[in-house]
Formats: C-alpha cells, sequence, structure tokens
C-alpha cells in the first residue's frame, strides 16, 4: 500500500465519508464521523483517504500496525503522556488540514480524540476508526475476539 497524498486531497469525499459525515452531524459529534474497519481499509486501498495510526510506538511495534499507515501518536511512551505536538504533526503527514484521513488506536476510543483534537484545529475531514487495530475487551478482559481491524482479517504486520 502506497501513502498518496495528492490523491487523498485531490478528489470529493467518497459517499461513505459523506454518509460518516451526515452520520456524525445528527449525533453532534466533535469530528467528521467513524467508518469500520472494512470501509476504512477499502478507502485506503481506493487512495481516496490515509490512514494514521495513532497509538504509540510501542503499541504499533508490539501488537503490531496497517503496513503503509502514517504514525503520529496520540500519546506517547508506556505511561501514554499526551503528544502536545499531535496537531502540528498529523498536519505535516498528511499534506494539509483538507486532507482525508482516518485515525485508527487500539480501540477507537484515543483516536476519537485525536479526530476532535484535529477537528477543533480545523481539519476538515478527519474520522475515526471504530472499533480499532485490536477491538474492544470482551466479558473475559481480552481484545481481539469480537471487533478490530485484525479480527475482522484485514492486513497487518508484526515487528
Amino acid at each position: 500500500m502506497s501513502v498518496d497524498t495528492e490523491a487523498a486531497l485531490a478528489q470529493p469525499l467518497p459517499p461513505a465519508l459523506e454518509q460518516a459525515q451526515s452520520l456524525a452531524a445528527e449525533a453532534n459529534l466533535p469530528y467528521a464521523g467513524g467508518v469500520t474497519p472494512p470501509v476504512a481499509w477499502d478507502l485506503v486501498q481506493r487512495q481516496q483517504a490515509l490512514l494514521v495510526d495513532v497509538r504509540s510506538g510501542e503499541e504499533r511495534k508490539f501488537v503490531g500496525h496497517v503496513e503503509g499507515s502514517l504514525h503520529v501518536p496520540w500519546a506517547t511512551g508506556t505511561a501514554l503522556t499526551r503528544n502536545p505536538r499531535f496537531v502540528r504533526e498529523l498536519e505535516a503527514k498528511v499534506g494539509g488540514k483538507q486532507a482525508v484521513v482516518l485515525l485508527l488506536c487500539r480501540s477507537g476510543k484515543r483516536s476519537a480524540l485525536a479526530a476532535e483534537a484535529a477537528a477543533k484545529a480545523g481539519f476538515t475531514h478527519v474520522f475515526n476508526v471504530l472499533e480499532g487495530f485490536e477491538g474492544e475487551l470482551d466479558a473475559r478482559q481480552q481484545r481481539g475476539h469480537a471487533d478490530g481491524w485484525r479480527f475482522r482479517g484485514l492486513p497487518w504486520v508484526q515487528d
């Protein structure tokens, strides 16, 4: 998968993202909306959006990541200290605040916070990847058994 910033900037918003944006407006979300992992992967494959992993470097290394995704940590280190440069780093990596961006974290919670911060900073098309990379905790307090990028069988690599 190649990251093509110009392609993600130059095209109209895909129908799946228009729908997500409409649902987000109805729900009064403070960011553009959310999409499921399969929809996110389809958009990335079609070069209609850029995938940005907002997990820490440690999470990416030890849990796995989507090959070719951009990395801008929302928080860093094992203590997950908030990255004060997140918005500036995101803008630099994706090529501007008009880019169509999909944010991915472990379960979809930190990426929602990151999407909200990006929207407040003037990004117009930043979406959350619902379910995240590993998914929600199940009844046994484990991830990856009900939802998430990996559970859905989408491509990823392990360092």
